[in-house]
């Protein structure tokens, strides 16, 4: 499936599906009214039924995703777009008023975790359709909003987006979730927020979405008689919970980033470093990345980082504190790239989150979800 030509890009997800389509989408319209080029639909899978799907084993069978996409970039030089207004910020949750203490190490972030789903359309008994991605909680009025890419919401194949679509914050260890003890919670997708050129063109530089989710639970599970049986309690709100990233747009294509994930897949060589089972992290100075034609792919940008299939959706943190353990969502893992043709990703890249990024944000941080039971 690969070539020994040089290949530059690979939708990075705990990839659900590298393309990402458009016609009609399943699930009810949302019910708050967003911007024309705002793709709100609400989750085709009641929230108790996504969160009861994830039992433990399945959990530990999920798997990332990837295609396998090779591209070229012969002839083709990095871009210098500019912004498309002026820049902007909302300051993450806690931050709003305060400045927060220094430190000298880099702890990770309690926002970032893993979202777990299915296919659409598909058998969801069948391992092959279990399916995850990272994502990250984001400063939203209703302290509701997850922030990850596309192509870890909606499927461009079957035109619809994932069916039982979960978040669990400071993942850690599969047993850990499961056994009562999981810190923050599990909470089930409500609306999910694209931009129309990704669900329609399949325009990797719209690969961003904003996920509303209800209220959390934290989720006991026993084996009884062969069959898992459940105790649930509720435990409020996920901005309450973790707090919330920051959220900026219309920035320089030259920052220093932390980038958040749990990356788990091979290499094109067969190399396999990462097991998914825990957080990891790529800091570097971002620059424009190079057209991608195929994939309608013009305005990413990048940074030296060997992140594997699985850390999709994970957040481009800029401005990062470690004491508070935030900063300003920038960008999302999007694309794997193997710039010098060695089999080996070296770097990863993000759409440029600019005013259109903005809208859909918006759109979605103003959604009230409230619980679910």
């Amino acid at each position: 499936m690969y070539s020994r030509a040089r290949r530059i890009a690979i939708p990075l997800a705990g990839l659900v599906a590298i393309g990402l389509a458009a016609g009609m989408v399943s699930g009810g319209a949302a019910s708050a009214t967003a911007p024309s080029d705002v793709v709100s639909r609400n989750s085709a899978t009641p929230a108790e039924q996504a969160v009861q799907f994830w039992t433990p084993d399945r959990i530990k069978l999920a798997t990332d995703y990837d295609d396998g996409v090779d591209l070229s970039t012969k002839g083709v030089k990095g871009r210098n777009d500019s912004p498309d207004g002026p820049a902007g910020s909302v300051p993450p949750i806690g931050a709003e008023k305060t400045k927060s203490k220094k430190s000298k190490h880099v702890n990770l972030p309690n926002t970032v975790g893993r979202v777990f789903f299915t296919l659409p359309k598909a058998d969801p008994r069948n391992p092959k359709n279990w399916r995850y991605c990272s994502a990250s909680s984001v400063q939203s009025k209703y302290r509701n909003l997850v922030a990850t890419s596309a192509h870890c919401v909606y499927d461009t194949k079957k035109n619809t987006f994932y069916d039982n679509w979960i978040f669990i914050p400071s993942y850690w260890d599969g047993d850990k979730v499961w056994d009562g003890k999981a810190p923050y919670g599990i909470y089930a997708a409500k609306t999910f927020n694209a931009h129309d050129d990704f669900v329609v063109k399949e325009d990797y530089d719209y690969d961003y979405a904003f996920v509303n989710v209800f209220n959390g639970i934290k989720v006991k599970w026993e084996k009884v008689g062969g069959k898992w049986k459940w105790t649930v309690k509720n435990v409020g709100r996920l901005g309450d919970n973790v707090g919330g990233q920051g959220f900026t747009w219309n920035r320089s294509t030259k920052l220093n980033v932390f980038s958040f994930g749990y990356p788990a897949g091979e290499h094109p060589d067969g190399d396999k470093p990462f097991t998914g089972r825990t957080m990891k992290y790529c800091y570097g100075k971002t620059k424009p990345m190079p057209e991608a034609r195929k994939y309608n792919l013009q305005e990413h940008i990048g940074f030296k980082c060997s992140f594997t299939a699985g850390a999709s959706g994970g957040p481009f943190i800029y401005n990062y504190k470690s004491a508070s353990r935030t900063g300003y969502l920038v960008g999302v893992n999007s694309v794997a790239w193997d710039t010098d043709g060695n089999d080996r990703y070296d770097h990863i890249s993000s759409p440029y989150f600019n005013t259109d990024t903005y809208k859909v944000y918006k759109a979605a941080a103003n959604r009230w979800t409230g619980n679910w039971r």
